[in-house]
């Protein structure tokens, strides 16, 4: 079975079975926006939501409880958990805070909001805040801590946050989606702005030229293979559960066309380690109309690719080439909302 969980207006909980695909929503109205699950606990998953605060699932996504006890902020932009445990949240104003007991209880890792960098975050549309947008826990190194704000920074610790590392020259500034990689966990790979952000002129996105940025050292150093891309913005990406070296994101020319209903255009490019980037369109809707696509991946399916957007729900199962629909109910409401998260839950 795998089950889909779709951060829109609500949480669509899409599962496959014997006879296909079914469908249902939770959290109608809250604004979701982030998903992670515990790798410890099977079952157990985490939503942060834009208006009504953090809930944890205990049967994959079936039904959902408040949590969040000692979270300032009622707009969780972030939520991870590391593979012993330790769940992390990230909030609007940018906070960062860490329970140890399954999300009952939390405190705030308040280092973050004392970096040298700190003043000059800035979210574009309300520029008088910012936010965790990503957090990611080490594959292997307890402790070990990459958390992105949106926008200004990609900062590192090596203590579970008590102690930090400031964005360092050349590295993504605005990243939208980070991922890594069991076989390969000292690699960051970074969706970002940035590229956008640099041709047209904004002075406080100028860390890396790029899009699409890597790391190889856990963030200390970065390139920018960005070929075939150019100044498009990212947003999604994904990387193969079984090769870090195929990578799939999605793309569009501006902020605009990435979010805005009545603008939209986005696509979706390939890539190998070591080539260029390709677009694939085979079996996705085309560019037109289409809000930029969430893309996620589980360690289950190897070769596999999830696809989440406005026009539908979208499955790869040769490694991102082609592409093809999965048969859920999609309502009309839908596609006007923009996907803001995609966990794929398999057993």
């Amino acid at each position: 079975m795998t089950r889909l969980l779709v951060a829109m207006d609500g949480l669509l909980v899409a599962t496959s079975g014997p006879g296909g695909w079914s469908a249902g929503e939770q959290l109608r109205g809250a604004a979701a926006l982030c998903l992670a699950a515990d790798p410890s606990r099977p079952g157990v998953a985490y939503c942060g939501t834009e208006r009504s605060g953090l809930w944890r699932s205990d049967d994959a996504g079936a039904s959902w409880r408040r949590c969040g006890d000692g979270i300032a902020s009622e707009h969780v932009s972030a939520v991870a958990v590391s593979p012993e445990g330790v769940v992390y949240a990230g909030t609007e104003p940018s906070a960062l805070y860490r329970s140890e007991d399954g999300g009952e209880r939390w405190r705030e890792l308040a280092a973050l909001r004392a970096l040298p960098s700190a003043p000059t975050w800035s979210f574009p549309p309300r520029p008088h805040t910012s936010h965790v947008r990503q957090i990611l826990p080490h594959l292997v190194r307890p402790g070990q801590l990459t958390v992105c704000i949106e926008a200004g920074a990609l900062v590192r610790s090596a203590d579970g946050g008590e102690t930090w590392v400031d964005r360092v020259d050349g590295g993504p500034r605005d990243t939208h989606t980070l991922r890594t990689h069991v076989h390969a966990p000292d690699r960051l790979y970074s969706a970002a702005g940035d590229g956008y952000g640099r041709s047209h002129g904004y002075a406080m996105l100028t860390g890396a030229a790029s899009g699409y940025n890597e790391s190889g050292d856990a963030g200390g150093t970065w390139e920018q293979p960005d070929g075939g891309l150019g100044d498009l913005y990212l947003w999604g990406l994904a990387v193969d559960p079984g090769d870090p070296d195929v990578m799939v994101a999605s793309a569009s020319d501006s902020p605009m066309t990435a979010h805005n209903p009545r603008a939209a255009r986005s696509t979706v490019f390939r890539r190998v380690h070591g080539s260029g980037w390709r677009e694939v369109r085979d079996g996705l809707p085309g560019p037109e109309g289409s809000i930029a696509t969430v893309l996620a991946s589980n360690h289950a399916e190897p070769g596999v690719f999830y696809a989440a957007g406005n026009l539908g729900l979208h499955r790869s199962a040769d490694a991102g080439e082609r592409w093809s629909r999965i048969d859920v109910e999609w309502p009309d409401s839908y596609r006007g909302q923009r996907v803001a998260d995609l966990l794929v839950l398999a057993e």
